[in-house]
């Protein structure tokens, strides 16, 4: 052993953080009895190959929602969707986050980067709320409307994982909500950021769920 290196730091090493989270960051706060499903940003230039935004897996969460989307219409649900949409040609509104984030200057009405994908387009009457930044309920009326339909529980599916997805996920539990992350429904364009945020969500922020037991809470209702 290293001088330098301490017994409590080669434990420490040597445990997977789910073993140091664990009876400490591991609890579960389950499905409520009246459940939204929101779905964050599902925009062609995640999809697209070619831009600069793409993530495979994004592409991977869009092929998997439609059953998500099938039961929550099915079962009433209700189906929220958000969007980026910057005021061209400056995206002013855009503030700091496009100064460090230039990519998304391409979330402007025309750009069909900014379009929904195939598959998960919003339905008429389901609402669509446009934000600006990373969270779905900073500068938007969501939390409110949420709370005027009698809503305690967020299913959340969309993207990114790391950016969009943990930003709502935060927010929707300070907001009062419990957050239910759909694992096979949200992606991120690298595997490490999504699992890693992903494991915070789950041990910090809400559930993070499969498929599965997300279509039976719904068709249970």
């Amino acid at each position: 052993m290293s001088p330098h290196t301490t017994e409590n730091s080669v434990s420490e090493s040597d445990n997977t953080a789910t073993d140091n989270y664990r009876g400490v960051w591991d609890g579960r706060i389950g499905f409520g009895k009246s459940p939204a499903l929101l779905v964050v940003d599902f925009m062609q230039g995640y999809t697209t190959p070619g831009s600069p935004l793409f993530a495979q897996g994004v592409v991977d969460a869009v092929a998997n929602m439609p059953s998500l989307l099938n039961t929550a219409r099915r079962t009433g649900t209700p189906v929220i969707h958000t969007n980026i949409l910057y005021h061209a040609p400056d995206q002013i509104d855009g503030g700091i986050w496009v100064k460090k984030a230039p990519v998304m200057r391409a979330m402007v009405a025309g750009n069909p980067y900014a379009e929904f994908c195939p598959g998960v387009t919003p339905h008429e009457d389901e609402l669509v709320m446009t934000k600006q930044y990373a969270s779905a309920f900073f500068g938007t009326s969501l939390a409110s409307t949420l709370v005027a339909m009698g809503i305690d529980t967020l299913i959340i599916t969309g993207c990114s994982t790391s950016g969009c997805i943990r930003a709502t996920a935060v927010d929707g539990l300070q907001h009062g909500f419990r957050v239910m992350v759909v694992r096979d429904c949200v992606g991120d364009r690298h595997p490490a950021p999504h699992e890693a945020n992903l494991f915070d969500i789950n041990s910090k922020y809400g559930d993070v769920i499969g498929l599965d037991e997300t279509l039976s809470y719904l068709a249970g209702r």
